[in-house]
């Protein structure tokens, strides 16, 4: 038998895989992870929804089911069920939600010390939930959308600019197209779901027992430690100014729906690029725009995005630089729903994603590395407005606010005028996302 001969090619590449397999062989998941969103929500021009008398019951239900979670909420209180961070929620405004996986101990009760510029007490207690909530992933259509033959159209423009782009708008034909066809339209582009998938076997913050929000003044900046049954003493980690809370977006918008309305805002901290979506109801057709460079309805970039998303979607020319501070919504897209129907903007800013891990991976790849625990921090900032209406970025009061409180109270707690409103005005009727879904799929 003729002996075996390796080309370098070949000898290199085996060492390779070896090398990566003994890595791999080596490393251990952490046996406790704690996982922290944070998200900042506004609606441009207004005040705070936790500064508002009874603001927090209004949005609720809205924000709820555009994320597809139970939205529950109290008059200038907190969030008072985990999953918040990943809608839309701009009450309370500033939102954080932990989750913790401990398995020397799963599902059993732990609390976090906290820093006192978070001005939520000492710590919180992270608390096993009673029950798996049902979520929606982003980008799907609802399943109850799902059973009836949608009517209508769906119309995507996009891009940054005053007029109309040659080949827009892209139109999807609701009524003839097949089941699968429009499901997919929904979908549109969107990443997969990085968050824990929570169960009896996490303990969750907020909680039954606890629904402190974070205030305007609120900062994580400092010391954390996670404290339970099973949790290594060594679960203490900083955290800095890269995963605080971001600022509110100052967004403000001009023009009316016949014309090319602008939109600008102040750079955001810590921002790592931006997305603008906004969209209306013209009769049976469902009006979409997006700052991107590519026709897509965008409901799945309404996320936490990781830094390599956030990078090659930059490159595509899919989000928005962190330089960018405006952007033209092209003229009379959204002209075609009159006075029924005002459109609503929707914008995100994406911010970082820190990992922290204990002990850290060492520098020989050959060495054992067994993790006692991780912690990923995310934090993104969001605003919404109603596209026709002068906002000026006014938060807390003055004439952009009282502009903003008709709309706010009529459209979006189910079409019932605010106290003191006529409900007839050119802005009482405020598109709601869920009700133009109901609309197409004739709910």
């Amino acid at each position: 038998m003729k002996p075996l001969r390796l080309s370098p090619l070949c000898l290199a590449a085996g060492l390779c895989v070896a090398s990566l397999a003994a890595q791999a062989q080596t490393s251990k998941a952490p046996k406790v992870q704690l996982w922290m969103d944070l998200s900042t929500g506004t609606m441009a021009g207004m005040p705070e929804m936790d500064s508002l008398p009874g603001g927090g019951g209004m949005l609720g239900g809205l924000m709820g089911s555009m994320a597809g979670g139970s939205a529950q909420g109290r008059a200038g209180g907190g969030n008072t069920a985990y999953g918040h961070a990943r809608a839309m929620s701009v009450m309370p405004p500033r939102v954080i939600d932990i989750a913790l996986h401990n398995s020397l101990r799963p599902g059993v009760e732990a609390s976090q010390s906290i820093p006192p510029g978070m001005r939520m007490g000492e710590s919180l207690p992270l608390v096993p939930p009673r029950a798996q909530p049902v979520q929606t992933e982003p980008g799907e259509v609802p399943q109850e959308y799902q059973q009836h033959q949608p009517k209508g159209r769906v119309l995507l423009y996009w891009g940054c600019g005053s007029t109309v782009r040659a080949g827009q708008p892209r139109v999807i034909d609701l009524a003839r197209a097949r089941p699968t066809d429009y499901a997919q339209a929904f979908a549109g582009r969107a990443v997969p779901d990085r968050g824990p998938r929570v169960g009896p076997a996490h303990a969750l913050y907020p909680n039954e027992r606890n629904q402190v929000s974070l205030s305007r003044d609120s900062s994580l900046v400092g010391e954390h430690q996670v404290r339970g049954d099973g949790v290594p003493a060594s679960m203490k980690f900083t955290l800095g100014a890269a995963q605080d809370l971001m600022p509110a977006i100052d967004l403000r918008t001009t023009g009316k729906p016949q014309d090319s309305m602008g939109t600008s805002w102040q750079p955001v901290r810590n921002a790592r690029a931006y997305y603008l979506h906004a969209m209306s109801q013209s009769g049976d057709d469902l009006v979409m725009w997006s700052s991107a460079e590519a026709p897509d309805t965008g409901m799945g970039l309404f996320d936490y995005l990781s830094p390599a998303t956030i990078d090659r979607w930059l490159k595509d020319r899919v989000l928005l630089s962190p330089e960018t501070t405006q952007c033209a919504i092209p003229q009379g897209i959204f002209a075609g729903g009159g006075r029924d129907a005002t459109p609503m903007l929707r914008m995100v800013a994406y911010g970082g994603e820190s990992h922290i891990v204990h002990p850290p991976r060492p520098a020989d790849p050959r060495a054992a590395w067994e993790p006692e625990w991780a912690v990923r921090v995310r934090v993104k900032s969001h605003t919404m407005a109603m596209l026709g209406e002068e906002m000026q970025g006014a938060r807390g009061g003055g004439a952009a606010a009282n502009a903003g409180n008709a709309p706010y109270g009529s459209g979006m707690s189910g079409g019932q005028p605010a106290p003191g409103e006529g409900g007839d005005g050119a802005s009482g009727n405020v598109v709601n996302p869920v009700n133009l879904l109901r609309g197409l799929f004739g709910r």
